[in-house]
């Protein structure tokens, strides 16, 4: 997605906040399908990057951790996390010890 470009890779600590819903793809076929194009920009995951569907690190049971989706050319995106929410560092709920950021 446009708005992830140059982060491959990264393992953020963002805000969810999910009352309902999740990613849901009606067989395997089609989510293999999005992982395999790339168009799942987003993982909930663990605090080793090693993506994860169970709680607390996948609030809602996302199949194999799908946080969003986006278009091929990567300029339109849906997301279940909330980044916006995390735009200065001490709002962060975590991240990697080894960024060294002053509190």
């Amino acid at each position: 997605a446009v708005m992830f470009k140059g982060m491959a890779g990264s393992t953020l600590g963002v805000w969810a906040a999910h009352g309902e819903g999740r990613a849901y793809f009606p067989d395997t076929g089609i989510l293999h399908s999005v992982l395999g194009s790339d168009l799942a920009p987003l993982r909930y995951c663990d605090d080793d990057g090693k993506p994860m569907e169970t709680y607390p690190f996948n609030l809602n049971g996302s199949p194999l951790g799908v946080a969003a989706i986006c278009s091929p050319d990567g300029r339109h995106l849906a997301m279940m996390p909330h980044p916006e929410r995390c735009f200065l560092m001490w709002q962060y709920p975590w991240y990697p010890k080894h960024w060294n950021v002053d509190k």
